[in-house]
């Protein structure tokens, strides 16, 4: 990855971690799951709720991390108006590229969630970046259950 792309990826997240989409009351939506980072402490609740299949309302709220903070903003975005399935195939990808250590390049499905790449390639950031991702899986497969 070029280094001004790596630049430009960086502003992205201090951009969204300054001024966070979809930050609100978890709590206002029927399914919410809390994750915590026990190594950093970042801590994270997302709330959703779901129509028929389809996200109809996502909230989050958390403490943490540019990073953390920045892709839970980043992944309210991209995610916000998805159907169930193709939220679950979008945070199956996030995972995958981070998971990667920096082999995996993004899909162009992900969008802006793409600005990670490089921090997959740093373990101790990955699970910053997942904490939100996983909260919103918990919550949609058990909105599938119910």
């Amino acid at each position: 990855m070029s280094s001004a792309l790596e630049q430009m990826y960086q502003e992205l997240i201090l951009d969204h971690a300054r001024t966070p989409e979809g930050k609100g009351d978890p709590n206002a939506h029927p399914y919410t799951h809390h994750e915590l980072n026990p190594s950093c402490g970042d801590e994270i609740t997302v709330g959703v709720s779901v129509d028929d299949g389809r996200i109809t309302g996502l909230a989050w709220e958390g403490q943490g991390c540019s990073i953390s903070m920045s892709s839970a903003s980043i992944m309210s975005g991209l995610l916000a108006t998805s159907t169930r399935d193709e939220a679950l195939a979008r945070i199956g990808e996030f995972r995958e590229m981070m998971r990667s250590r920096g082999t995996i390049e993004a899909s162009e499905a992900l969008g802006d969630a793409a600005a990670f790449q490089n921090t997959a390639k740093y373990v101790m950031r990955v699970k910053c970046a997942m904490l939100a991702w996983v909260a919103l899986e918990a919550d949609l497969k058990e909105s599938q259950a119910a």
